[in-house]
């Protein structure tokens, strides 16, 4: 099983009741052997141009476990899906995203060493200040 992420842009009419389609896409992917694991609902916003003549979309990313030769039978049926304006199904490069949250962790460990060296303690600043004095 492949993991993939399909990025789904929803006619923003179904901004009121958009469960039944977001369960008809889950139930779509599902039927082909795959599993949906995230969903992230970015909800209703403007699109870079129009399509079909709407102005605005939801869009809704989800995170789903598929074998490789399913992709084309679930692109396929997302494309007759009415809800669905327009959808991109990516696999993201796993390794990529691994480096880069080791990179964001050494990054914070070294953030947290200089916080704690560059900040006085008080009585440093209260000896500081009688110095002066």
């Amino acid at each position: 099983m492949n993991q993939y992420e399909i990025a789904v842009l929803y006619h923003p009419d179904l901004e009121v009741d958009l469960t039944k389609a977001e369960e008809r896409v889950k139930k779509i992917v599902t039927d082909n052997d795959g599993k949906v694991v995230s969903d992230d609902n970015w909800g209703k916003r403007k699109l870079a141009y129009d399509i079909a003549g709407k102005e605005h979309a939801i869009y809704v990313f989800y995170t789903v476990e598929l074998p490789g030769g399913s992709v084309a039978k679930v692109e396929s049926t997302l494309n007759i899906t009415d809800e669905v304006l327009r959808f991109l199904i990516t696999r993201p490069d796993l390794r990529a995203i691994a480096k880069a949250e080791a990179a964001k962790a050494v990054k914070a460990e070294q953030a947290a060493k200089r916080g704690e060296r560059d900040e006085p303690d008080e009585e440093d600043s209260k000896e500081e200040i009688k110095e002066e004095s």
